[in-house]
């Protein structure tokens, strides 16, 4: 099978218990697991990084999905080291006057409005009402992957957005 025969949808649905588990063997947590695996099909896709010409596609995948899962278990780890030395340090005082741009402001509020209400509302819930994806997953009814996708390419919008708007 190569890339081309495939949609993300079709690889992730043919190959995504036995990536899932490779992921799970290094994270030991189901949601890290799927959010690796998603997150390394998302990457293959868009950069089109398999070639057919250097092997089969499910060990290209799988071997993609562990990097993805050992990167992610060290960046955890990072964050929890970080955090028990913020812990230990002398907490820093929040300055409680500082003032949100106003032109920054109507520049969000402009992208945003240029979204898709779909990929607006994963946006808003996401950051705004500080929800969790599997939480907007759940109250929306959407697939987990699904609130992934519409977030990233959310994100992908809102990142062309304001390097047109400089």
């Amino acid at each position: 099978m190569s890339l081309d025969e495939l949609t993300f949808e079709q690889a992730y649905r043919t190959f995504a218990i036995r990536l899932r588990a490779v992921a799970f063997e290094v994270l030991g947590d189901p949601d890290a697991a799927e959010d690796a695996v998603h997150a390394a099909l998302m990457r293959v896709w868009s950069t089109r990084a398999y070639r057919p010409e250097r092997g089969a596609l499910l060990p290209f995948l799988t071997s993609c999905v562990w990097r993805e899962a050992i990167d992610s278990l060290r960046g955890s780890q990072r964050r929890h080291e970080r955090e028990l030395r913020a812990v230990s340090e002398t907490p820093v005082a929040v300055d409680e006057t500082a003032a949100i741009d106003p032109v920054e402001a109507r520049r969000v509020k402009r992208a945003l409005e240029a979204l898709p209400s779909a990929h607006r509302d994963i946006v808003e819930r996401a950051y705004y009402d500080q929800r969790t994806l599997a939480e907007i997953a759940r109250e929306t009814s959407l697939p987990l992957g699904t609130v992934k996708s519409r977030l990233s390419a959310a994100l992908r919008r809102l990142h062309s957005a304001f390097g047109e708007m400089r």
